[in-house]
């Protein structure tokens, strides 16, 4: 098998204060407890945690070598020197991007951009060697570490990339140097940081920066951003702008849907090409994405009708919709896990599957909802405007948890009303056991909520999943 990198590589790429002598590396991590045998670990700082001191755990699994910036008197191994580790995995990534040959395509949005690069990695993944982001990997440390994973041979690339904050998305686009960038949508997420949708969608532009001659941009056609979308990307030098969704002008069009709980059937139009294609994600968020990813797949030169076949695979990940069923009392209970980020239009779309998903005789549907962050001066607002969403989902009981969702449980009808606590630690145990048989339970937050701490309570009063 080919290295990924070679010491001389690194070397070039990274112009080291020391060097070892030669090694090869197969793979590149920062998290020593994630090292494989053969792996290049980087020593990064944060902001609690400094890496160096986890360098001798990482040689001690089996890394071929480590990045550090200063000396670890107990590790044994190798151990390349270098000023400043961040930078040092930024020009590792930026190497990895200028040696590739594969076609490339960067994915953000408000919602969906994780959703929309694992069905670009299933549809591309069919056709040839692929690459794409781990999880969520979308920041300064998760965008460079995905281009340094880039295999040699890898045809095409997906990396998503986020932002919080302004300024976040230029740097990380003019690294990946995209030959396709989609933005799923604008919506108020981080608005609390931005100010305004406005200024969310310029922010979002700012993936065209950096991208290859005869660059494509695929945006949303309903969104109504779509035209400042439009001039941002013409003024970074896109060649050619597709649109997709339901709008008659769109080119990736959506003519028709039947959505089912387990998925959707879907009828599409793309540039012209009428397709029919298995959904295996619920939801119409989830139709809206796949038709994104349809527009890149054709942008990026694959075989479309080909990559919607794929599509009847893709599968929501843990955290952001992952369905299981598990064994409770003499029966089963439905656990829908979206656990790991939420916002306004994503707790509507998931309120929408929620609505379509059917508890078992004697079952109820349980509302699980914890506190969407970075919302700003608007955020009781934002969470009380969901009350609508929440009846019309059929939730027999509602449990909420943290400081905004207070404006939601006062709008609730006492019917509904199953438990409110100030966070998930408190709620989690009044959720489990307010389970039963046949039960439906949808659990969603902001990652800053930790409402994985609902679903492990959920998880640890069940007798595992159905069937195992």
């Amino acid at each position: 098998m080919t290295a990924l990198w070679t010491s001389d590589e690194i070397a070039r790429a990274l112009s080291p204060v020391a060097m070892p002598e030669a090694f090869e590396t197969n793979g590149v991590t920062f998290d020593s407890r994630a090292v494989a045998p053969g792996d290049l670990f980087f020593a990064l700082s944060g902001e609690t945690t400094d890496g160096h001191a986890f360098v001798a755990d990482a040689l001690g699994r089996g890394a071929a070598a480590a990045i550090v910036s200063r000396d670890v008197p107990e590790a044994r191994g190798k151990l390349v020197k270098v000023r400043d580790t961040t930078q040092a995995l930024v020009d590792l990534g930026r190497a990895g991007r200028q040696r590739s040959n594969a076609r490339i395509a960067s994915v953000t949005g408000s919602v969906g951009k994780t959703s929309t690069k694992d069905a670009l990695r299933a549809m591309l993944s069919a056709q040839a060697p692929t690459a794409a982001s781990a999880a969520s990997f979308n920041n300064h440390v998760g965008v460079p570490i995905s281009l340094a994973r880039l295999p040699r041979d890898a045809r095409y690339g997906v990396f998503e990339i986020g932002m919080n904050h302004p300024g976040e998305i230029e740097p990380l686009a003019r690294l990946v140097e995209a030959h396709v960038g989609v933005i799923t949508n604008i919506e108020p997420a981080h608005i609390g940081h931005m100010g305004s949708e406005e200024a969310i969608a310029d922010e979002k532009a700012c993936l065209f920066a950096g991208m290859r001659q005869g660059a494509v941009a695929v945006l949303n056609r309903d969104n109504r951003h779509f035209d400042r979308l439009t001039a941002s990307a013409r003024r970074f030098g896109v060649a050619r702008i597709v649109g997709f969704g339901r709008h008659e002008a769109a080119e990736a069009r959506l003519l028709a849907c039947r959505l089912h709980d387990s998925g959707s059937d879907v009828v599409a139009l793309i540039h012209g090409q009428k397709i029919e294609y298995r959904l295996g994600a619920a939801g119409e968020h989830w139709v809206l994405n796949s038709l994104a990813a349809l527009a890149v797949v054709e942008a990026l030169g694959g075989d479309v009708a080909r990559g919607a076949a794929s599509l009847a695979e893709v599968k929501p990940s843990p955290g952001r919709g992952a369905r299981r069923h598990l064994v409770f009392g003499s029966g089963s209970i439905e656990l829908i896990d979206e656990s790991y980020n939420a916002n306004p239009a994503s707790v509507r779309a998931m309120l929408a599957v929620f609505a379509r998903t059917q508890p078992a005789s004697q079952g109820r549907r349980l509302l699980v909802l914890g506190d969407m962050r970075e919302l700003g001066q608007g955020a009781d607002d934002y969470h009380g405007g969901l009350a609508d969403a929440v009846a019309a989902s059929g939730a027999d009981q509602v449990f909420l948890c943290g400081p905004h969702m207070k404006a939601l449980w006062q709008r609730l009808a006492q019917a509904q009303r199953g438990a409110y606590q100030p966070d998930s630690v408190a709620l989690a145990p009044l959720v489990a056991s307010g389970l039963r048989a046949g039960d439906v339970v949808a659990v969603k937050g902001s990652l800053g909520s930790k409402m994985k701490t609902v679903v492990d309570a959920i998880l640890a009063a069940s007798g595992g999943d159905v069937g195992r």
